[in-house]
C-alpha cells in the first residue's frame, strides 16, 4: 500500500492537511481582485496550500482560470517574460490549438517563436528575440488582463519564489514595470509568494518600493499541534496501521509541527510499523531522519564561518543578547558590526529567523543535529 504521507512534491487531496482558514483567505480575497503575498520559511506547505486553494476556487467558479510559476529557477529578465507569456497561454485553455492561436492573437505585435514537440502539450514553447521583448515589456506583462478581457473570465496569476526575480541584474526595472501594470489590472490578481522572509517583507512592506501595499501580506503560520495529530492518526488507521493520539503528538512536537518534517517522519515511522507504533519505532524513524539529511547539514557548516557558526552555537545555547560584552567575549563573536551581519547573513541562508521570541533556528532537525555536535 501507498504511503498515506507526503513529502518531496506538493501535498494535495488527501495527503493536505487543514488550513481550512488560510484556504478561505486566499480564495476570498483572490477572487475579489484582492492581491496577496504570502510568506513563510522553506517547506512550511505554502505552495501546497495555494494549489490546493486555487483547485477549489476553480472548481467552485468556473470563470477562474489560475495561471502558476515558478520563478526560483530564472536567471535573466527576458527568460521570466517567455516563461511568464507561456504560462499565462498554456493556463487559459485546454489544448495545444488554441494555445497557438492565442499566442498569435495577443502577441503579435513581438512576432513569437512557437515551438512544438512530439508531445504538444508538454513540449509547447514560445520564444521572443531580445529586442522584441524590450520594445514589448507592457505587451507581454499586460498579457493575463487582455485575455481575461476578450474571454469573460478571471484569471489568478500565482508566482512561486517571487523573492527570487530580486536578484536578476534588471530587477529594479521589471520590479517597476510589473508594479506599473499590474495595477490597473480589473480582471486579474495576484499571489505572489516565497520563503525569503527577509526579502519578500523588504519587497512588499518598504514604502520605498514599487510593490509597497500591492496587496495584502499573509504570513503563514504552522499547522495546529491538534489538526495533525487528528491527521496522523486518521492516516495511520486508512492502512490498517494504528497509532495513539499521545505517540502522534511527540511525532509533531519532535519536529516542532514543521510541515515538510511532521510527513516526512510520520512516512518513516509508517514505513517501519507492521502493526502498532511504539515510541521505540518513533525514536528509530527520527534517528533516520538526521541520518538521511547528515551531509547537508555537515555542508551547511563547512559553508559558515567561525564567527557565523559561533553565533550558532550562542544562540543554541538560548544567549540572546548577543551583542552584550560577555556574550561576545565567551563566544569570539567579533564586533557589534560582524554580529550584525552575521546574523543576516544566516537569515539570508535560512539557517535563522528573527522572531519576537529572538532568533530561532529556521530547520527543527537540523537544530537537534547541531546542538548534539556542537554543544558539549
Amino acid at each position: 500500500m501507498d504511503s498515506p504521507f507526503q513529502y518531496g512534491k506538493l501535498a494535495m487531496g488527501a495527503t493536505f492537511v487543514n488550513r481550512v482558514h488560510e484556504k478561505q483567505i486566499l480564495k476570498n480575497n483572490l477572487y475579489s481582485g484582492i492581491n496577496t503575498m504570502l510568506i513563510s520559511p522553506r517547506r512550511w506547505g505554502k505552495s501546497s496550500l495555494v494549489k490546493e486553494a486555487m483547485h477549489e476556487l476553480m472548481a467552485e467558479h468556473h470563470d477562474v482560470k489560475v495561471c502558476f510559476l515558478d520563478v526560483f529557477t530564472i536567471r535573466s529578465e527576458a527568460e521570466f517574460y517567455q516563461t511568464f507569456a507561456q504560462a499565462v497561454i498554456k493556463a487559459t485553455s485546454n489544448n495545444w490549438e488554441t494555445w497557438i492561436t492565442h499566442t498569435k492573437e495577443f502577441l503579435k505585435a513581438l512576432s513569437p517563436k512557437i515551438t512544438i514537440g512530439t508531445d504538444p502539450m508538454t513540449d509547447f514553447s514560445i520564444g521572443f528575440e531580445i529586442h522584441q521583448i524590450k520594445e514589448n515589456e507592457h505587451e507581454l506583462l499586460n498579457l493575463p488582463e487582455k485575455i481575461a478581457v476578450a474571454k469573460g473570465i478571471k484569471i489568478i496569476v500565482c508566482i512561486d519564489e517571487f523573492q527570487n526575480l530580486a536578484g536578476l541584474k534588471d530587477y529594479e526595472h521589471l520590479e517597476g514595470k510589473m508594479r506599473s501594470t499590474w495595477q490597473h489590472h480589473q480582471h486579474v490578481s495576484y499571489c505572489l509568494y516565497g520563503s525569503k522572509r527577509h526579502m519578500m517583507i523588504e519587497i512588499f512592506n518598504s514604502s520605498s518600493k514599487p510593490f509597497y501595499r500591492f496587496g495584502q501580506i499573509m504570513f503563514l503560520e504552522k499547522i495546529d499541534k491538534q489538526e495533525w495529530v487528528s491527521f496522523i492518526v486518521s492516516a495511520f488507521k486508512y492502512t490498517g496501521k494504528n497509532i495513539t493520539e499521545e505517540l502522534a503528538g511527540i511525532i509533531v512536537e519532535k519536529v516542532s509541527s514543521h510541515s515538510w518534517y511532521v510527513q516526512q517522519l510520520s512516512h518513516f515511522v509508517w514505513s517501519i510499523t507492521k502493526e502498532t507504533v511504539t515510541l521505540e519505532i518513533i525514536d528509530k524513524a527520527f534517528q533516520q531522519i538526521v541520518d538521511t539529511n547528515l551531509p547537508l547539514y555537515v555542508a551547511e557548516c563547512e559553508a559558515l564561518s567561525i564567527s557565523q557558526l559561533n553565533i550558532l552555537i550562542a544562540i543554541a545555547n538560548n544567549e540572546q543578547t548577543l551583542t552584550g560584552a560577555k556574550v561576545m567575549t565567551k563566544y569570539k563573536l567579533g564586533t557589534p558590526q560582524n554580529v550584525t551581519k552575521n546574523k543576516v547573513i544566516l537569515q539570508q541562508k535560512d539557517i535563522l529567523d528573527n522572531t519576537p521570541q529572538g532568533f530561532l533556528f529556521l530547520d527543527p532537525v537540523f537544530e537537534y543535529w547541531f546542538k548534539k555536535e556542537y554543544i558539549k
